[in-house]
This record gives structure tokens, sequence and C-alpha cells, in this order.
């Protein structure tokens, strides 16, 4: 869906582009069906009923992974949780799967009139993009991997661009860890390999290695991103959230790049958790307004959360305080 963009006032901080839901966490482990260690980083879609579905990543005690589906009304609250795996590993037939699957996200697809899954499969070989189809959450047509490892943080265009599908993802290259896309013109055989945005050097928030967080959101004015920088700090890793929007056509081409981060942890369930200073968004919903968006992201890899944004606010605030992203200027 292409979204109106109308004038704003201009929000100058980032406290109050996204703003925490007063209800968080939404999702914890206590609230599963069955025995789990953990439940975050979930990709989100909106059904045709209006509902909101979020396709979780729950971390078993074994330390595995597997997807399961929660439903809800309004995208809040009053969930129902698939009472089993709504998908497991499949070692058997995907041996890439051997030690779990990871960090769903979905698109929709319209022509294929199905939901496109792109998630991490995780095995002996490290972290690989495998692709899964379904049209209700209940089935699923597995593609298997897509991209060997080791890559991970991937997410499908939801239409062709120039007749190839398009993918997003994150290889760990002898480049570095930047963010890629990918063009095939079946969904198995990929390549037209390209760099989208590098990760910067140095002690920027976002160096060396980034990823993509939610599918992108298609606007008039570009596909817009919310990107993870991950710092590196003496206390261990430090994720937050970025925004930059490529060009429509040639989504290879960013067009502008914040300088600093939007969202970063603070609350006590973002610096808490199994993995202190996490926040990690997989997925997003927009409301009928067509600008109000609710952000769904993992928690410190211990619980799901809810922010909402307004996608002008958004966009005004890259204008004010973003610029082309040119290697030599970021480095």
């Amino acid at each position: 869906m292409t979204l109106a963009i109308d004038s704003v006032d201009y929000i100058d901080s980032t406290d109050s582009l996204l703003r925490r839901h007063p209800a968080n966490p939404i999702l914890t482990s206590k609230d599963w069906p069955y025995r789990i260690n953990s439940v975050f980083n979930a990709g989100t879609t909106l059904l045709e009923d209006g509902s909101t579905l979020l396709l979780c990543r729950v971390e078993d005690r074994r330390g595995l992974s597997h997807l399961c589906a929660a439903r809800s009304v309004n995208g809040v609250d009053g969930w129902n949780i698939d009472p089993t795996p709504t998908l497991m590993p499949d070692p058997i037939r995907y041996p890439e799967e051997l030690w779990g699957i990871e960090d769903p996200r979905i698109t929709y697809v319209p022509e294929l009139q199905q939901y496109v899954v792109a998630y991490t499969s995780y095995s002996k070989g490290g972290p690989g993009v495998s692709l899964a189809l379904t049209k209700d959450f209940r089935t699923f047509e597995r593609y298997g991997v897509i991209m060997s490892a080791d890559d991970k943080d991937a997410a499908l265009l939801p239409y062709r661009i120039g007749g190839l599908w398009a993918l997003i993802h994150r290889p760990m290259t002898t480049l570095g860890a930047h963010i890629w896309i990918s063009y095939s013109p079946d969904l198995h055989h990929w390549g037209s390999h390209r760099v989208m945005m590098e990760a910067r050097k140095g002690a920027w928030w976002d160096a060396n290695k980034i990823g993509l967080c939610c599918p992108p959101i298609e606007t008039p004015r570009g596909w817009l991103m919310l990107y993870h920088g991950v710092r590196q700090t003496a206390s261990g890793s430090l994720y937050r959230v970025g925004l930059a929007l490529f060009d429509s056509k040639k989504p290879d081409v960013c067009l502008l790049r914040g300088d600093s981060w939007i969202f970063g942890p603070d609350a006590d369930y973002e610096r808490g958790g199994d993995v202190h200073d996490v926040v990690f968004p997989c997925g997003y919903t927009i409301h009928p307004d067509g600008d109000t968006i609710n952000i769904y992201y993992g928690a410190g890899d211990s619980c799901i959360a809810l922010a909402q944004a307004s996608l002008q606010s958004l966009l005004r605030w890259l204008d004010h305080n973003g610029r082309p992203s040119d290697p030599e200027l970021n480095s």
C-alpha cells in the first residue's frame, strides 16, 4: 500500500518519534500455553479480518528456536496463541534448520496471493536465509535455504522490481557486515547482489555491523527502512535502531540516512533479559489512517514489546537529520 504523506509539525527529538506502549511488554514467556524459555523478534502482518498476527521466535529450554503465531483483534492484548508450535525446524528434510529457525519477517505478496516468510535457519555452518510461503499461517510451503551462511536479517519486497523479486539481507563477507539486496526470477535462484548500505566505521553508533529490522515500508518518496546498528562496548553489544530512505525503483540507491539512532534500549525489559541492551524490531502494521504505525520488537531477547510512531514524522525527521549515504562521508 502506498501511503499519503501530509505536512506535520517537525519533531526534532528522537524521544518523540517512537513511543513505547504502556502495556509493554505485550508478550512474555508467561503467556505461552506450553513451557518455553523466551519469546521475541516477531514477524508481523495484518490479516484479512483486520486482526494482527505475530509470528514469534520462541526459544525452548534446550536453546533452540521455532516459530509460533499469536493473534489479536487490536494488536495490543487479548492474544490468542497457537497451542503448539506453528512452524518447527525440520532438520531431516532441511538440514540447515538443525539448530533452529529464527527472526521471521513477513511480506504479503499480491501476485502470489500468499505471505512470504523470510527467516534465519541455523545449523553447523552458521545462520542462513530460508523462505516459506503460506496463505493461512497453518500450513507452509518451504523453499529451503536461499542464502547460505553466514547470512540473516532478510525480507522480500512485496512486488517485482524490473521483473525480478528483490530480497534484502545481511551477509557477513570479507567486505564487512553490510545490508545487501539480491534479485531472482523465481524466488529460488538469486544473483545481481549489490550493497544497499554500508556499516560505518570508527565510533559511530552503527559502526561495523548493521542489518534490516522490519520489511521496508513503501511511501510515495521511496522505501523507508528501519535498520539496527550494533555497537560493541565494554559490557557487550548495544542494539539500536536508525532510519534510511531508498529509491522506489532502484532500491539499492540510498536517498537519505540518519546520522543518529532514533530508538534504543531504555526500559528495564530492554536493558535486562537474556541479552542485555537489545531492541530488535522485525515487523510492523499500519493503522487505517495510513500514518500511525505499530512497530513490534524483541526486547532483551526475552519478550515482545510495542512502539508506535507516525510515518509522516519519521520522514520529516529524516529530512532534517539525514543525508545521502556516502561511504566516504560516513567512514
